[in-house]
């Protein structure tokens, strides 16, 4: 994907490909102007001898602290110096090409005061895909999420680590595969770009992007289970939801009667079957996926609005020449989405791990103990609702917001932060259950149609039992579970059932 920064806000499809893969970006001529002039209005304030805050003054709580003029350049190589402070795993690089797009298009909005040539080394590296090593752990989400993205910035000195085809190589030997040179950072240049919510934000779209797969995953399995116990489409009635029409919920009831429709497995019962209701886990899908739906899509507003926004401190307006202090970089908007999140996806994971527990139990499903033949001799899906169980209950605990939490900093200068970055990195372990969790239903829910053979289900949710197959084939009596469970996982995770349930974010307002 080519994307002209300047020309077009950013949104869902382009942190999805900057996710997925290399990417190339240019900076328009309009975006070229606007980081000139934002860097002039600087250069012409420092004459004027006023203080500026991070640009003649020291940061945080030494702030009242003037620095001199021969020492402004040697100011901003210090933050980057001194704020590098990260611990922990390094962000993949999905994550981290998506937060040098941020930062770039942040930048280019012209009230940074960041220089040309640091704004065209930014985008060499993001266009040789030589991705800064940023470690995960260190920002509380407030003046940005300085440790990582000191991390990043390191690099445009020559100095820390990148990763370029799976490889580390020095920050110096990354800009020489990105044909580009050392940066001799100006007034401002270092704040600029260490100040910003890319990290939390890019990590938070991240974990809302792999919740969309997750939650088409996860209507797909509910379908299929739905089938496998027998169960009633009367709950996907239209005319059920016209009266509650959350979108989400109209949504996924739409998707839930279009993948059992001309199910002969259900053709088979409509006459004479005793069960007057399903289980809640099966009769409210659209209500429960619906609001999880709803809640990614509030998600995916604000995570739109933040990644076209610009969110460093102070800001820099050229047109009457005005640099003002706020708090942009504070992270609440970010922590909130990445906490309501967090509830979806733990939520999801809830309602799949019941109906793992209702097909395995005859009562309900009236289909054999555990899902296997001979039971006693075999334990069939034992276990495999334990694990899912297990990685439910992770999921409930991790899912505890974010938000509410604050540790004051820099000597109770920035007495109140957001936690967002945390709160967006937990997304993705929480969302690596959640797949683990479905991939377990599919499979369940595959084992209870063979039993049900030779009675069909629909041709989609036919087409979903032969993807699930191709990875894990049925079971005549027990083996070993965790391969196919984690086959199953990655597809889920690359996307393959998405084809089946598209469009989830896109169809919603």
């Amino acid at each position: 994907m080519n994307i002209t920064i300047g020309e077009t806000s950013l949104t869902l499809d382009h942190a999805r490909a900057a996710l997925a893969g290399p990417i190339a970006v240019s900076l328009s001529a309009n975006a070229k102007a606007l980081i000139a002039r934002s860097a002039e209005t600087v250069a012409r304030l420092l004459q004027t001898g006023d203080a500026i805050y991070g640009v003649n003054t020291g940061f945080g709580k030494l702030a009242k602290t003037r620095i001199a003029n021969d020492d402004l350049s040697k100011l901003q190589v210090n933050i980057v110096r001194s704020h590098a402070a990260g611990v922990g795993a390094p962000l993949d690089a999905g994550v981290t090409r998506l937060i040098l797009l941020l930062k770039i298009n942040a930048l280019s909005q012209g009230a940074s005061g960041i220089s040309t040539s640091a704004m065209e080394t930014l985008a060499g590296l993001l266009n040789a895909d030589v991705l800064p090593v940023i470690p995960g752990q260190g920002s509380v989400g407030a003046s940005g999420d300085l440790a990582p993205l000191a991390h990043l910035s390191l690099v445009l000195l020559g100095e820390g680590e990148v990763s370029h085809k799976g490889k580390r190589l020095s920050g110096m030997q990354g800009l020489k595969v990105a044909g580009a040179q050392a940066v001799a950072l100006g007034p401002k240049e270092g704040l600029a770009l260490l100040n910003g919510t890319q990290v939390s934000t890019a990590l938070a779209l991240s974990g809302l992007i792999a919740a969309e797969r997750n939650a088409a995953a996860a209507i797909l399995a509910g379908a299929l289970s739905v089938d496998a116990v027998m169960g009633s489409d009367t709950p996907f009635d239209p005319r059920i939801h016209a009266l509650r029409p959350h979108p989400g919920q109209v949504l996924a009831a739409s998707h839930y009667r279009r993948l059992l429709s001309d199910s002969a497995i259900r053709a088979s019962h409509l006459v004479d079957d005793e069960r007057v209701q399903d289980p809640y886990s099966f009769r409210c899908q659209p209500q429960v996926m619906g609001a999880c739906l709803d809640i990614l899509a509030n998600g995916a507003r604000t995570l739109v609005i933040e990644a076209n926004g610009v969110s460093d401190n102070p800001l820099v307006f050229a047109e009457d020449g005005a640099v003002l202090s706020g708090g942009n970089f504070h992270a609440e908007p970010v922590a909130f989405a990445a906490d309501i999140i967090a509830m979806a996806v733990a939520e999801m994971g809830s309602l799949s791990e019941r109906r793992i527990a209702a097909l395995i139990d005859t009562s309900i499903s009236l289909l054999p103990p555990f899902l296997i033949r001979n039971p006693g001799l075999n334990s069939g899906f034992m276990i495999p609702q334990c694990t899912a169980a297990a990685l439910m209950s992770e999921n409930k605990q991790m899912s505890h917001p974010a938000s509410v939490d604050s540790a004051p900093t820099s000597a109770n200068q920035e007495d109140h932060v957001s936690m967002a970055t945390h709160g967006a990195r937990r997304l993705g372990p929480m969302n690596a259950n959640l797949s683990r969790i479905i991939a377990i239903e599919l499979m369940a829910a595959a084992e209870g149609i063979d039993f049900r053979r030779p009675l069909t289900s629909s041709a989609a949710l036919e087409q979903a039992y032969e993807i699930i197959r191709a990875k894990a084939a049925s079971r005549e009596e027990d083996r070993e579970f965790s391969s196919d469970i984690e086959a199953v996982a990655q597809m889920i995770e690359g996307g393959v059932f998405e084809e089946l349930v598209p469009g989830l974010l896109r169809d919603l307002p």
